[in-house]
């Protein structure tokens, strides 16, 4: 295994593969104490949750990473964010449902496919690219974000998740 990672442009034949990437993530996730962000359940266990993971990627551009030549990791950039956040007051470009499969957490999948969320968004014309974020878990994946050059903006909640919206220009 060379390790190198590349990114495609993906589609709706897909949705198994991206569905595959959230169920690990899930249980890396899980196996890390952390239930709070993604739940304990599959999202291929959740109708709703698959549905909505589908419509996402038809709304805007999936893209996947593959190390050598499997699905490690995926992201779909959106021209908006989900309906819990506010549309930015200008041309944005929003990462959606960004997670690395469990077995190839460490190489930079997540941090490779950030890098190439913020060139198609330099690309599109647009300077703008926003993420929301689980903001539990003494704040680590907001940290991440952070690591990745992205700027804390506006703290949200939906029920009792508490979330961040981080920001990057381009």
């Amino acid at each position: 295994m060379d390790n190198a990672i590349k990114i495609r442009r993906g589609g709706p034949t897909d949705l198994p593969a991206v569905l595959g990437i959230l169920d690990s993530a899930v249980v890396w996730l899980n196996g890390k104490g952390i239930t709070a962000q993604w739940g304990t359940d599959p999202f291929t266990t959740r109708p709703k949750t698959v549905e909505h993971v589908g419509q996402v990627m038809g709304e805007g551009d999936p893209w996947i990473a593959e190390v050598d030549g499997v699905p490690a990791g995926t992201l779909t950039l959106t021209p908006h964010p989900g309906m819990y956040v506010e549309p930015a007051r200008e041309p944005e470009r929003y990462v959606r449902y960004l997670a690395t499969d469990g077995r190839f957490h460490g190489l930079g999948v997540g941090a490779a496919l950030l890098a190439h969320a913020a060139e198609e968004t330099r690309r599109a014309g647009v300077s703008l690219l926003r993420v929301d974020c689980f903001a539990g878990s003494e704040g680590r994946l907001v940290a991440y974000y952070e690591r990745q050059g992205f700027t804390r903006t506006a703290p949200f909640t939906v029920g009792d998740w508490p979330g961040q919206v981080l920001e990057m220009r381009v």
